[in-house]
C-alpha cells in the first residue's frame, strides 16, 4: 500500500504558491487561520482520530499520530473535557494556526518541493513524482500535481474521493479556488455539488464560512491613537548623543510601546515607527501586502537617471529581479575567488607600517573596495571610489534621511563627484567586450548585460548606470560594518587572542582555501561576527509608505503615510537580547540561539531583506583573520569611547583610528 507524505495542510499551502511572485496569494489572515486549522481536522477524520456531523466534532481515538502538526491539535482537543462543534475548534485553535503554517512550509522545504530564498521568497523545486509520493510516476512539480488533479474533479467531471472533496471544500470556503483556477457558472455549480458529497468536508467548510461571517473574531478596534513622543526626549537621550539609534528607538518603544511618533518643527506629518519583535515579525509576514518602498527610493532613481530599481520594487518584478541577480551578491563567486581576494587585501594593507594611526572608516572602505571591485565588475576603481561614495552619501542625505536641502546635491563639488560614476562605466564597457571577457570568470556586469539582453524591460539601459556601480557604493555599508568589527576586536583583547589564534591556524599551511573555512574553524570569528552586526548594525530604520491601510498592535495605519521600520531597535531589548549592551557571542551558540527570531535583523527584514548578507558575513570573517593575523592594533586614547554617526546609515565617526603596533607575518605581495 502506498504512503502518502502530503496532507491537507501541504495541498492547502501548496495552492496557495504564485510561482510569479515568489509568495503566497493574498487571503486574509483569518481565513487562512481557519482553512489551515480546517485542514488539520480534516486530516486527523482521515486517519480516524475524530469524527464530525452538523453540530458537533467526536474523538475517536486519542493516541498520537506521530505527525507533530497532527498531534498538536489532537491533544488539544483530547484535553477539552466538553464536546464541542468544529466550528468552535476552528475560532479555538486558530492561534496556533500561524505555527501549524510555519511547520508546514519547513516539512516541504524538507521533502524538496519548495525551496526558501533569502527576503522569505519561496519557489518550486522540480520534482519526480514517485510511486512513494502518490503512486503516480507523472513528472512535474507539486502544485502541478495538486492543481491538476483538483481541476480534473471541477472541469472534468471526474468522480473524487474523499480526501480531494475535502481539499475543495477548503480551498472554496477561503476563496482560493478563485485564485487558482478561472470559474464560470458551470464550474461554480460542480464546486457547490462536489462541496455536498462529503460530512466531514461539508461540516468543517461550514464552520470555516459561518467563523469569517463575524468580522469582530478578526479585527481589533481602530481607535487607539499613537503614542506621540515629545520631541524634548528624543533631542536629548543619551543615546542620540552617543548616535546609537537602535538603542534610542528600543529605549522610546520600551516607554511608548512599539508603535509610536513625533514630530520635526517644520515638517508636514510626524514620524511614525514601528520597533520591536511583534513588529518585525508583522513586518517580516505581511509587510509585502501593506508597506512600498517605491516612494521613498523614487527620488534616488531620478538622481540616477534611473527606474525600477531592485530597492524600489515590489511585487512579481522585485522577485524576478532579485532572483535573477542573486549570483551577483552570493558568496559562492567570492569563495571560487579566495586567492585573488587575499591578494588584493594583501596588496592594500602592505603600504600599513608599525606606529600608522589609521582612520578606521576612511581606510575600510577603500579596503574592501580593492577587493570587490575587481571581483564584481573587474575592473579598479580605488582612485575614484571616495567621489562616488560621497555623491552617493549626499544624495541619501538629501533623498531619504531627508536631513539637507536638495540643492546641495547640485552644489559644484557634488557634480564633480558625481562624474566618478561616468569614469567607472567607461572603465566597465572597455573591460567587458567579448575579447576582453573570454576566459574571465563571470562577474555581477556579465548578469546584469545577461538580464538586460534577454529581459530589456525588467532591466532597462536607462538603470545600467546605477547597477554597475551599485557593487562600488556597497563598499561603504561593508566597509563601515568592518570598522565597527576592528574596534569592537581590539577594544576586547580576550576576544581578539582568540581571533588571533583562529586567523593563525587558519593560515598557518598557506593561504586558506575555500574548504578550510568551516564553521568548526572560525567559530570564535562567526559568532564574533553576529554579535558586532546585532550591537552595530548599519541599517537600523527602513521607510516604507503604507499601500493598504492596516493595523499593526491595534494602531491604524493609513493608506498613503510614511512608517519607518526600526527593524533592529529589539537588538537592544532584554526580552530579545538579555542584557542587550554586554558584547556577548555565545548567545549564537547552539544551547542560546538567542538570534533565531525576527528579533534579530541586521539586514533587514522580508521581501527587501539584504540580497548579499551572506556575501557580507564571510567578506568580514576572512578580512578580520587577515588583519589579526598580520598585524597587532590598539586603540589610541582618544577611540577609546565609540561614537556612532547616524545618517544615512550607521557608521563609526571619522575620527576613529587604530594604531598599528607589530606586524605578526609578513605580507607576500
Amino acid at each position: 500500500m502506498t504512503t502518502r507524505l502530503l496532507g491537507l495542510p501541504e495541498e492547502l499551502i501548496l495552492m496557495l504558491l504564485n510561482e510569479e511572485t515568489g509568495y503566497f496569494r493574498q487571503v486574509p489572515g483569518w481565513n487562512l487561520n481557519c482553512a489551515a486549522i480546517g485542514a488539520v481536522l480534516a486530516e486527523l477524520s482521515l486517519v480516524a482520530r475524530i469524527d464530525t456531523d452538523m453540530t458537533s466534532l467526536i474523538l475517536l481515538d486519542k493516541t498520537e499520530t506521530g505527525d507533530p502538526i497532527l498531534d498538536l491539535v489532537l491533544n488539544e482537543i483530547a484535553r477539552e473535557p466538553e464536546q464541542r462543534s468544529a466550528q468552535y475548534w476552528i475560532e479555538r485553535l486558530s492561534p496556533l494556526a500561524e505555527s501549524i503554517i510555519d511547520s508546514t512550509l519547513e516539512r516541504l522545504v524538507n521533502l524538496d518541493i519548495l525551496e526558501h530564498h533569502s527576503g522569505d521568497f519561496w519557489s518550486l523545486s522540480r520534482t519526480a513524482w514517485q510511486p512513494e509520493l502518490y503512486g503516480n510516476t507523472q513528472e512535474g512539480t507539486a502544485v502541478e500535481f495538486v492543481k491538476m488533479r483538483i481541476g480534473r474533479m471541477i472541469f472534468d467531471s471526474v468522480i473524487p474521493d474523499p480526501r480531494d472533496i475535502i481539499i475543495i471544500c477548503l480551498a472554496n470556503a477561503c476563496g482560493i479556488l478563485r485564485h487558482t483556477f478561472e470559474l464560470d457558472n458551470d464550474a461554480d455549480a460542480r464546486i457547490e455539488l462536489i462541496c455536498q458529497l462529503e460530512l466531514i468536508g461539508r461540516a468543517i467548510a461550514n464552520a470555516i464560512e459561518e467563523s469569517l461571517a463575524g468580522p469582530a473574531l478578526r479585527r481589533p478596534t481602530l481607535s487607539k491613537p499613537i503614542p506621540r513622543v515629545p520631541l524634548r526626549k528624543l533631542l536629548f537621550h543619551r543615546h542620540s548623543k552617543d548616535g546609537n539609534l537602535s538603542a534610542l528607538l528600543a529605549d522610546l518603544a520600551g516607554t511608548y510601546g512599539s508603535v509610536f511618533q513625533f514630530k520635526i518643527p517644520f515638517s508636514k506629518n510626524p514620524k511614525v515607527f514601528m520597533a520591536g519583535p511583534d513588529t518585525n515579525r508583522w513586518t517580516h509576514r505581511y509587510g509585502r501586502l501593506y508597506i512600498t518602498s517605491r516612494a521613498y527610493f523614487a527620488d534616488i532613481e531620478k538622481t540616477y537617471g534611473a527606474h525600477g530599481l531592485l530597492p524600489a520594487l515590489d511585487g512579481p518584478d522585485h522577485f524576478r529581479l532579485r532572483k535573477a541577480l542573486r549570483p551577483s551578491y552570493g558568496r559562492a563567486r567570492a569563495e571560487e575567488q579566495i586567492g585573488d581576494i587575499i591578494h588584493h587585501a594583501r596588496t592594500y594593507i602592505s603600504e600599513w607600517n608599525v606606529g600608522d594611526a589609521i582612520p578606521i572608516v576612511e581606510n575600510t572602505r577603500r579596503y574592501v573596495n580593492s577587493q570587490f571591485s575587481p571581483l564584481l565588475v573587474s575592473i579598479d576603481s580605488q582612485d575614484v571610489i571616495d567621489d562616488m561614495i560621497a555623491f552617493k552619501t549626499r544624495a541619501l542625505n538629501t533623498h531619504v534621511a531627508k536631513v539637507l536641502p536638495k540643492f546641495l546635491l547640485h552644489t559644484p563639488g557634488m557634480k564633480r563627484r558625481a562624474k566618478a560614476i561616468d569614469t567607472v562605466m567607461d572603465r566597465i564597457q572597455v573591460n567587458h567586450t567579448p575579447a576582453q571577457r573570454s576566459g574571465c570568470p563571470r562577474d555581477h556586469v556579465d548578469d546584469v548585460l545577461g538580464i538586460h539582453h534577454s529581459d530589456p524591460q525588467l532591466m532597462p539601459e536607462a538603470n545600467l548606470r546605477f547597477v554597475f556601480t551599485a557593487p562600488l557604493l556597497a563598499s561603504m555599508y561593508l566597509g563601515d560594518q568592518l570598522s565597527f568589527a576592528i574596534y569592537a576586536m581590539i577594544s576586547q583583547p580576550e576576544l581578539y587572542t582568540k581571533i588571533r589564534a583562529e586567523a593563525d591556524k587558519l593560515f598557518a599551511g598557506g593561504d586558506p582555501q575555500q574548504e578550510d573555512l568551516t564553521s568548526d574553524a572560525i567559530d570564535v570569528t562567526q559568532r564574533f561576527i553576529m554579535e558586532c552586526l546585532r550591537m552595530y548594525p548599519i541599517v537600523g530604520v527602513s521607510l516604507r509608505t503604507v499601500m493598504n491601510t492596516c493595523v499593526v498592535e491595534d494602531y491604524v495605519l493609513q493608506a498613503g503615510s510614511q512608517v519607518h521600520i526600526a527593524q533592529t531597535a529589539s537588538h537592544y531589548m532584554s526580552e530579545v537580547f538579555p542584557d542587550p549592551f554586554t558584547f556577548d557571542i555565545d548567545r549564537y551558540l547552539p544551547s542560546r540561539k538567542e538570534h533565531l527570531t525576527t528579533g534579530y535583523a541586521p539586514f533587514g527584514l522580508g521581501t527587501h531583506r539584504c540580497l548579499g548578507f551572506q556575501l557580507v558575513e564571510w567578506a568580514m570573517a576572512i578580512n578580520l583573520l587577515l588583519l589579526a593575523h598580520h598585524f597587532t592594533f590598539e586603540l589610541p586614547p582618544a577611540s577609546q569611547n565609540l561614537k556612532i554617526s547616524m545618517v544615512p546609515s550607521m557608521s563609526p565617526k571619522k575620527k576613529l583610528k587604530f594604531v598599528i603596533t607589530g606586524q605578526r607575518h609578513e605580507l607576500p605581495v
